[in-house]
Protein backbone atom coordinates (compact mmCIF):
# COMPACT_ATOMS: atom_id res chain seq x y z
CA UNK A 1 0.00 0.00 0.00
CA UNK A 2 1.64 3.30 -0.94
CA UNK A 3 2.80 5.26 1.63
CA UNK A 4 0.21 8.45 1.97
CA UNK A 5 1.83 12.01 1.57
CA UNK A 6 5.14 10.77 -0.40
CA UNK A 7 6.77 11.24 -3.41
CA UNK A 8 9.25 10.05 -5.70
CA UNK A 9 11.01 12.10 -8.38
CA UNK A 10 12.18 10.43 -11.37
CA UNK A 11 15.92 9.82 -11.51
CA UNK A 12 16.28 11.12 -14.40
CA UNK A 13 15.42 14.45 -13.29
CA UNK A 14 18.16 14.41 -10.21
CA UNK A 15 20.09 13.38 -13.33
CA UNK A 16 19.41 16.79 -15.29
CA UNK A 17 19.53 19.16 -12.32
CA UNK A 18 22.57 17.55 -11.84
CA UNK A 19 23.90 18.44 -15.40
CA UNK A 20 22.37 21.33 -15.60
CA UNK A 21 24.27 22.94 -11.91
CA UNK A 22 27.47 21.29 -13.32
CA UNK A 23 26.90 23.12 -16.14
CA UNK A 24 26.28 26.41 -14.52
CA UNK A 25 29.23 26.05 -12.09
CA UNK A 26 31.59 25.53 -15.12
CA UNK A 27 30.07 28.56 -16.69
CA UNK A 28 30.98 30.41 -13.57
CA UNK A 29 34.69 28.86 -13.38
CA UNK A 30 35.24 29.92 -16.95
CA UNK A 31 34.60 33.18 -16.52
CA UNK A 32 36.98 34.35 -13.94
CA UNK A 33 39.53 32.38 -15.86
CA UNK A 34 38.85 34.22 -19.06
CA UNK A 35 39.38 37.49 -17.13
CA UNK A 36 42.03 37.00 -15.20
CA UNK A 37 44.02 36.47 -18.75
CA UNK A 38 42.44 39.15 -19.91
CA UNK A 39 43.49 41.65 -16.83
CA UNK A 40 47.36 39.77 -16.93
CA UNK A 41 47.47 40.85 -21.03
CA UNK A 42 46.84 44.20 -20.25
CA UNK A 43 48.55 44.26 -17.15
CA UNK A 44 51.88 42.93 -18.87
CA UNK A 45 51.34 45.95 -22.02
CA UNK A 46 51.14 48.77 -19.42
CA UNK A 47 54.42 47.81 -17.52
CA UNK A 48 56.52 47.27 -21.22
CA UNK A 49 55.22 50.68 -22.19
CA UNK A 50 56.72 52.21 -18.85
CA UNK A 51 60.01 50.90 -19.13
CA UNK A 52 59.88 52.06 -22.53
CA UNK A 53 58.79 55.48 -21.18
CA UNK A 54 61.17 55.41 -18.52
CA UNK A 55 64.22 54.23 -20.64
CA UNK A 56 63.47 57.75 -23.36
CA UNK A 57 63.83 60.14 -20.51
CA UNK A 58 67.11 58.58 -19.38
CA UNK A 59 68.24 58.67 -22.67
CA UNK A 60 67.31 62.20 -23.18
CA UNK A 61 69.05 63.50 -19.89
CA UNK A 62 72.13 61.19 -20.99
CA UNK A 63 71.98 63.46 -24.08
CA UNK A 64 71.68 66.55 -22.62
CA UNK A 65 74.65 66.31 -19.73
CA UNK A 66 77.73 66.65 -22.33
CA UNK A 67 75.74 69.84 -23.45
CA UNK A 68 75.33 71.25 -20.25
CA UNK A 69 78.93 70.30 -19.09
CA UNK A 70 80.10 72.34 -22.53
CA UNK A 71 78.04 75.19 -21.51
CA UNK A 72 79.58 75.44 -18.15
CA UNK A 73 83.24 74.68 -19.23
CA UNK A 74 82.57 77.81 -21.67
CA UNK A 75 80.95 80.12 -18.71
CA UNK A 76 83.83 79.60 -16.59
CA UNK A 77 86.14 80.83 -19.53
CA UNK A 78 84.59 83.61 -20.18
CA UNK A 79 84.38 84.90 -16.42
CA UNK A 80 89.03 84.89 -16.59
CA UNK A 81 89.98 88.09 -17.68
CA UNK A 82 93.84 89.27 -17.87
CA UNK A 83 95.01 92.24 -15.58
CA UNK A 84 97.96 93.95 -16.38
CA UNK A 85 99.82 95.27 -13.01
CA UNK A 86 99.73 99.39 -12.61
CA UNK A 87 102.90 101.37 -10.45
CA UNK A 88 101.42 101.24 -6.71
CA UNK A 89 99.45 97.95 -7.32
CA UNK A 90 99.88 95.23 -4.87
CA UNK A 91 98.46 91.74 -4.82
CA UNK A 92 96.19 92.32 -2.45
CA UNK A 93 95.37 95.63 -3.81
CA UNK A 94 94.18 93.90 -6.87
CA UNK A 95 92.49 91.13 -5.17
CA UNK A 96 90.41 93.73 -3.64
CA UNK A 97 89.40 96.20 -6.61
CA UNK A 98 88.91 92.55 -8.70
CA UNK A 99 86.88 90.84 -6.37
CA UNK A 100 88.75 88.03 -6.27
CA UNK A 101 87.32 85.10 -4.40
CA UNK A 102 90.01 84.12 -1.67
CA UNK A 103 92.00 87.21 -1.81
CA UNK A 104 95.89 88.00 -2.62
CA UNK A 105 96.44 84.05 -1.84
CA UNK A 106 94.42 82.74 -4.23
CA UNK A 107 95.89 85.25 -6.79
CA UNK A 108 99.38 84.58 -6.31
CA UNK A 109 98.59 80.62 -6.42
CA UNK A 110 96.71 81.36 -9.99
CA UNK A 111 100.11 83.11 -11.05
CA UNK A 112 102.43 81.81 -9.32
CA UNK A 113 104.66 81.44 -12.50
CA UNK A 114 104.54 84.82 -13.92
CA UNK A 115 105.33 86.44 -10.27
CA UNK A 116 108.00 83.78 -8.94
CA UNK A 117 109.00 83.05 -5.68
CA UNK A 118 108.27 86.44 -3.82
CA UNK A 119 104.52 87.68 -4.17
CA UNK A 120 105.58 91.18 -3.44
CA UNK A 121 107.93 91.01 -6.78
CA UNK A 122 105.38 92.31 -8.78
CA UNK A 123 106.07 95.14 -11.51
CA UNK A 124 104.30 97.35 -13.67
CA UNK A 125 103.28 95.71 -17.16
CA UNK A 126 103.09 91.91 -15.58
CA UNK A 127 99.90 90.37 -16.91
CA UNK A 128 98.05 88.76 -14.22
CA UNK A 129 95.32 85.70 -14.95
CA UNK A 130 92.17 86.52 -12.81
CA UNK A 131 89.53 84.32 -11.89
CA UNK A 132 91.63 81.40 -13.89
CA UNK A 133 89.66 78.50 -14.54
CA UNK A 134 91.45 75.20 -15.31
CA UNK A 135 91.11 74.10 -18.76
CA UNK A 136 88.42 71.27 -19.50
CA UNK A 137 87.88 69.05 -22.25
CA UNK A 138 84.48 67.42 -23.34
CA UNK A 139 85.89 64.69 -22.77
CA UNK A 140 86.27 65.18 -19.26
CA UNK A 141 82.76 66.21 -18.85
CA UNK A 142 81.70 62.47 -17.82
CA UNK A 143 84.33 62.17 -15.55
CA UNK A 144 83.30 61.10 -11.83
CA UNK A 145 83.13 63.48 -8.79
CA UNK A 146 85.10 60.69 -7.35
CA UNK A 147 88.16 60.88 -9.59
CA UNK A 148 88.05 64.63 -9.72
CA UNK A 149 87.99 64.98 -6.15
CA UNK A 150 91.45 62.14 -6.40
CA UNK A 151 92.88 64.63 -8.50
CA UNK A 152 92.30 67.63 -6.38
CA UNK A 153 93.79 66.18 -3.51
CA UNK A 154 96.75 64.47 -5.32
CA UNK A 155 97.26 68.38 -6.71
CA UNK A 156 96.69 69.65 -3.07
CA UNK A 157 100.22 69.84 -2.08
CA UNK A 158 101.58 71.25 -5.14
CA UNK A 159 99.51 74.26 -5.10
CA UNK A 160 100.78 75.25 -1.54
CA UNK A 161 101.72 79.09 -2.70
CA UNK A 162 104.78 79.27 0.46
CA UNK A 163 106.27 77.60 2.84
CA UNK A 164 104.25 78.39 6.53
CA UNK A 165 106.40 79.63 9.31
CA UNK A 166 105.35 77.94 12.86
CA UNK A 167 103.82 79.74 16.00
CA UNK A 168 105.66 77.93 18.29
CA UNK A 169 107.54 80.50 20.36
CA UNK A 170 110.41 79.65 22.82
CA UNK A 171 111.00 80.88 25.79
CA UNK A 172 111.92 84.65 26.05
CA UNK A 173 111.71 84.67 22.15
CA UNK A 174 109.10 84.27 19.27
CA UNK A 175 108.31 85.24 15.58
CA UNK A 176 107.93 88.66 14.48
CA UNK A 177 104.58 87.61 13.15
CA UNK A 178 102.14 84.57 13.37
CA UNK A 179 100.74 81.88 10.62
CA UNK A 180 102.55 83.89 7.79
CA UNK A 181 104.24 82.27 4.84
CA UNK A 182 108.59 83.25 4.48
CA UNK A 183 108.73 84.56 0.53
CA UNK A 184 112.02 86.02 -0.21
CA UNK A 185 114.48 84.21 1.86
CA UNK A 186 117.71 85.88 2.78
CA UNK A 187 120.84 86.10 0.60
CA UNK A 188 118.91 85.76 -2.24
CA UNK A 189 120.89 87.21 -5.10
CA UNK A 190 119.48 90.15 -7.62
CA UNK A 191 120.01 93.65 -8.83
CA UNK A 192 116.92 95.23 -7.23
CA UNK A 193 118.94 95.51 -3.89
CA UNK A 194 121.70 97.67 -3.49
CA UNK A 195 123.99 95.13 -1.70
CA UNK A 196 123.15 92.60 -4.79
CA UNK A 197 121.50 90.69 -2.26
CA UNK A 198 118.29 90.36 0.34
CA UNK A 199 119.44 91.01 3.31
CA UNK A 200 116.81 89.89 5.53
CA UNK A 201 113.34 87.15 4.48
CA UNK A 202 110.42 88.43 3.83
CA UNK A 203 107.54 87.28 5.98
CA UNK A 204 104.00 87.42 3.50
CA UNK A 205 100.95 88.87 5.08
CA UNK A 206 98.61 91.56 4.03
CA UNK A 207 98.73 95.22 5.41
CA UNK A 208 97.53 95.58 8.80
CA UNK A 209 98.82 92.34 10.70
CA UNK A 210 100.35 92.66 13.79
CA UNK A 211 104.32 92.65 14.19
CA UNK A 212 105.95 91.32 17.38
CA UNK A 213 109.10 91.83 18.74
CA UNK A 214 111.32 88.48 18.89
CA UNK A 215 112.80 89.18 22.18
CA UNK A 216 112.94 91.73 24.94
CA UNK A 217 115.29 94.82 24.20
CA UNK A 218 114.65 98.38 23.62
CA UNK A 219 113.67 100.43 20.98
CA UNK A 220 116.43 102.64 18.86
CA UNK A 221 114.86 103.85 16.39
CA UNK A 222 110.94 104.25 15.39
CA UNK A 223 109.97 106.46 11.89
CA UNK A 224 110.89 106.70 8.30
CA UNK A 225 113.52 104.82 6.88
CA UNK A 226 114.03 105.59 3.08
CA UNK A 227 113.59 102.69 0.74
CA UNK A 228 112.66 100.55 3.76
CA UNK A 229 109.91 102.90 4.49
CA UNK A 230 108.26 103.17 7.96
CA UNK A 231 110.82 100.68 10.13
CA UNK A 232 111.05 99.83 13.23
CA UNK A 233 115.29 99.19 15.08
CA UNK A 234 115.10 97.09 18.70
CA UNK A 235 118.05 96.00 20.42
CA UNK A 236 117.60 92.84 21.84
CA UNK A 237 119.04 91.86 25.14
CA UNK A 238 122.02 90.03 23.68
CA UNK A 239 123.38 92.71 21.72
CA UNK A 240 121.80 91.82 18.23
CA UNK A 241 119.45 94.48 16.60
CA UNK A 242 115.94 93.18 14.64
CA UNK A 243 114.52 95.19 12.25
CA UNK A 244 111.09 95.74 11.11
CA UNK A 245 110.34 97.19 7.56
CA UNK A 246 107.70 98.94 5.15
CA UNK A 247 105.34 99.21 8.25
CA UNK A 248 101.85 100.89 7.71
CA UNK A 249 101.91 102.02 11.10
CA UNK A 250 103.95 101.97 14.25
CA UNK A 251 103.03 101.29 17.54
CA UNK A 252 106.00 102.03 19.62
CA UNK A 253 108.55 105.18 19.65
CA UNK A 254 112.50 105.26 20.10
CA UNK A 255 113.95 104.28 23.60
CA UNK A 256 110.65 102.85 24.96
CA UNK A 257 111.54 98.95 26.62
CA UNK A 258 109.53 96.21 24.81
CA UNK A 259 109.17 92.85 25.63
CA UNK A 260 109.21 89.47 23.61
CA UNK A 261 105.78 89.09 21.62
CA UNK A 262 104.69 92.52 22.10
CA UNK A 263 103.43 94.61 19.34
CA UNK A 264 105.73 97.35 17.32
CA UNK A 265 103.68 98.08 14.29
CA UNK A 266 101.15 96.81 11.72
CA UNK A 267 102.66 95.50 8.14
CA UNK A 268 102.40 97.58 5.28
CA UNK A 269 103.79 98.24 2.10
CA UNK A 270 105.34 101.76 2.60
CA UNK A 271 108.86 102.25 1.00
CA UNK A 272 110.52 100.32 -1.97
CA UNK A 273 107.79 97.30 -2.44
CA UNK A 274 105.26 96.26 -4.63
CA UNK A 275 103.27 94.63 -2.65
CA UNK A 276 102.51 94.09 1.21
CA UNK A 277 104.75 91.98 3.55
CA UNK A 278 107.18 92.33 6.44
CA UNK A 279 110.91 92.64 5.51
CA UNK A 280 112.61 91.14 8.69
CA UNK A 281 116.18 91.26 9.81
CA UNK A 282 118.52 90.71 12.84
CA UNK A 283 121.57 92.77 12.16
CA UNK A 284 124.85 92.91 14.88
CA UNK A 285 124.68 96.54 14.78
CA UNK A 286 121.82 99.25 13.64
CA UNK A 287 123.34 100.12 10.94
CA UNK A 288 123.01 98.49 6.98
CA UNK A 289 125.24 96.26 5.97
CA UNK A 290 125.38 94.10 9.27
CA UNK A 291 122.81 91.65 8.45
CA UNK A 292 123.10 87.79 9.83
CA UNK A 293 120.06 85.02 8.53
CA UNK A 294 117.52 85.54 10.29
CA UNK A 295 115.78 83.10 10.57
CA UNK A 296 119.19 80.95 11.89
CA UNK A 297 119.34 83.46 14.36
CA UNK A 298 115.65 82.13 15.63
CA UNK A 299 116.37 78.61 15.58
CA UNK A 300 119.39 78.86 17.77
CA UNK A 301 117.04 80.73 19.78
CA UNK A 302 114.46 78.33 20.25
CA UNK A 303 112.18 79.20 18.10
CA UNK A 304 110.60 76.64 15.17
CA UNK A 305 110.53 78.19 11.98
Amino acid sequence: MPAKGKHRRPKSQRFTRSIAVAGTGGAALALPLLGATGAHAATSQSAADSVASVSNVANKAAESAPAAADKKAEAKKAAAKTYSVRAGDSLSKIAGTQNVSGGWKKLYEDNRKAIGGDPALIHPGLKLSIGKAAATSSSDSGASKTTQSSAKKAAAPKAAAVPKAAEASAAGFTLPVAGAGVGTPYKMSGSMWSSGYHTGVDFVVPTGTSLKSVGAGTVVSAGWGGAYGNQVVIQLEDGHYAQYAHLSSLSVSAGQAVTEGQQVGLSGATGNVTGPHLHFEIRTTPDYGSDVDPLAYLRGKGVSV
